[in-house]
């Protein structure tokens, strides 16, 4: 896995947030590097459509080295932040490379955990240097626009965009394994902190975020194995999930994200597999079983699942499901 293991924790596969050197990201050399596209039929899981999967580990060209997080644009344009190169790769929704660009602050490189976009199509992405973690807005071309730091805490952060009121949300952990405390903070694009939300919840381990079209936030808990949902306001509405791998359970939730329907979608990492709930947080469906190791998934306008894994280092597009 791609995570750095916690030696206070009995669950082994969280990862801290480090400085570069100490970042730990196994390559199974059983999984072949992919130089090109591949169109693939699914064998385990339930969808009947094919797939498109691309990438595959390394630093070259359209390769990836832990691709933690996926945004996807109107015009059908995916970026994948790729962590441990330190870059923002774009590819087609057939798997073609269109461009990429280095996420770099002040002169500084940083490892990119999350993106996601903007209302006008900007990227903000959430990523650390040594000793500064920073929220930084660029163009879909790389030039970078603003910028501003938040706390390092030791813990990973996802990003999330509420683009009707240009919100900027951003988890936040702290404390140490296990006594740990998280909640999600919201931040004008000027880098002013609006509110704090989800401080009476029990959050312990927030990482990726999502928001919906009503503005409605959704936040994947990998510790309490929970989503937890709030209004555009921050007020707390209800948690969905559980520990197990019963319908509607979780285990160790990750990437989160909502089709036009409302309907949400959770990489259910712990039990490797792909989870569909409407938006009460009723469970509908597995998308995918027997998925190894997801990372990060977005919706794409056309209705594909763009999901991310850490095992392969490849992108898979699921046209339909």
């Amino acid at each position: 896995m791609c995570e750095r293991f916690q030696q206070q924790a009995k669950l082994s596969n969280e990862r801290r947030e480090l400085p570069h050197s100490g970042h730990r990201c196994n390559f199974h050399p059983s999984v072949p590097v992919l130089g090109h596209v591949m169109a693939q039929s699914l064998q385990s899981t339930p969808i009947q459509a094919e797939r498109v999967t691309f990438g595959g580990y390394g630093s070259g060209t359209g390769q990836l080295k832990y691709p933690s997080s996926v945004t996807v644009s109107e015009d059908g344009e995916i970026f994948i932040a790729d962590l441990r190169n330190q870059r923002i790769q774009v590819f087609t929704l057939q798997g073609a490379f269109v461009r990429q660009f280095p996420t770099v602050v002040l002169g500084q490189d940083i490892e990119p955990y999350n993106v996601a976009r903007d209302g006008e199509g900007n990227l903000w992405v959430v990523g650390n240097t040594n000793t500064t973690v920073f929220v930084v807005q660029y163009t879909k071309q790389g030039e970078m626009l603003r910028k501003f730091d938040v706390q390092k805490t030791g813990w990973d952060r996802g990003v999330a965009l509420d683009t009707r009121r240009n919100h900027i949300l951003i988890t936040q952990t702290i404390g140490d394994w296990p006594n740990l405390h998280g909640v999600v903070q919201v931040f004008r694009p000027d880098g002013t902190l609006v509110r704090t939300v989800g401080q009476q919840q029990g959050m312990k381990r927030p990482w990726y975020i999502t928001v919906d079209g009503e503005g409605n936030i959704f936040v994947s808990d990998w510790a309490s194995h929970c989503v937890y949902v709030y209004n555009d306001d921050g007020q707390f509405l209800f948690k969905f999930g559980g520990k197990g791998s019963g319908e509607g359970q979780l285990l160790h939730p990750f990437g989160i994200c909502t089709d036009r329907e409302g309907n949400i979608v959770v990489i259910d990492r712990g039990n490797s597999r792909v989870e569909m709930f409407d938006k009460t947080g009723k469970f509908l469906k597995h998308i995918a079983v027997g998925i190894k190791e997801s990372q990060a998934v977005a919706m794409a306008t056309q209705g594909q699942l763009v999901m991310t894994s850490c095992r392969s280092h490849t992108v898979t597009v699921f046209p339909n499901f």
